[in-house]
């Protein structure tokens, strides 16, 4: 299906039949935009809708009839030209020595198990033991 301008007379006096006449519309699936002019009484939907169902459901609230039907064509999009991608800096890479940061990762600490509330470790001689606590 495709996308339709549709534009509904409606006869709504009452604020309260102006209310039921938006929600029924608002609960069909497809509609993509309602419009409604209090002074002539005339609603736009726009979207991939049956309008005859719309009508006929807008029958049993209020006088409606369907004025007009149109098929929105979508709009043609240029394509963007691309932009250049910004130029990287250079990165300079610095050799690291044996720790250069308190806090930096030693192959010593591998096989070490730190104790949560002593000062000590416990260091495992063999890779493949588990312990059990």
């Amino acid at each position: 299906m495709t996308i339709q301008k549709s534009v509904l007379q409606l006869s709504v006096q009452e604020e309260r039949i102006r209310k039921r006449v938006w929600a029924a519309v608002s609960k069909f699936s497809g509609v993509t935009s309602i419009a409604m002019d209090d002074k002539t009484g005339k609603m736009t939907l726009v979207g991939e809708v049956d309008v005859s169902r719309i009508a006929k459901k807008l029958r049993k609230i209020c006088n409606a009839e369907l004025v007009s039907v149109e098929v929105v064509k979508p709009s043609e999009k240029k394509p963007e030209p691309e932009k250049p991608a910004p130029a990287k800096p250079a990165e300079i890479v610095v050799p690291v020595t044996h720790f250069n940061y308190p806090y930096q990762y030693h192959s010593s600490y591998t096989n070490s198990y730190y104790q949560p509330y002593q000062n000590y470790r416990v260091v495992v001689e063999e890779p493949n033991t588990c312990v059990i606590m």
